[in-house]
């Protein structure tokens, strides 16, 4: 078995004032289409809230207070880019409380060049749409994260 690499990470459940979580839909070249939640690798110094911060920033074009740590994760997975990775995930919370007329904005200009070849897709999911859903998602486990954050009722 080879090596692992370790991989720091902020992800975020990112909620609408619905209760839905967005999810951004991956098509890598090297398997099926998954979704999974805002986030990523942190830079080398950063911290996990900053980089909570810079991701949601990133990949949204939210600017809001990720909200304190409330779970973490450590998994193994092959990236995108087709490394074997054991990352140490830590997971923060943003509760949007307010929506636009038209939904709530998302804005992707703030992608990387791969994040713009296979993130194409965004959505924002109700539980019945989690435990509906064909395709795989990503942590496995995110309606138990989504009731740490908030539970059901």
């Amino acid at each position: 078995m080879s090596e692992r690499t370790p991989r720091p990470a902020a992800r975020l459940l990112v909620t609408d004032p619905q209760g839905r979580v967005l999810l951004f839909r991956f098509t890598p070249d090297d398997r099926p289409p998954f979704w999974c939640t805002v986030g990523g690798a942190l830079d080398p110094g950063e911290s996990y809230e900053a980089a909570a911060r810079r991701e949601l920033i990133e990949e949204t074009g939210i600017e809001a207070d990720p909200g304190p740590q409330i779970a973490r994760r450590v998994v193994e997975f092959v990236t995108i880019e087709g490394v074997p990775v054991i990352a140490d995930e830590r997971y923060f919370r943003v509760r949007l409380d307010r929506e636009e007329p038209a939904g709530i904005a998302i804005d992707t200009r703030g992608h990387t060049p791969l994040e713009q070849r296979v993130m194409q897709e965004w959505r924002w999911f109700d539980r019945a749409a989690i435990l509906a859903h064909d395709e795989p998602i990503f942590p496995e486990d995110l309606l138990v994260l989504l009731d740490i954050m908030e539970p059901a009722a």
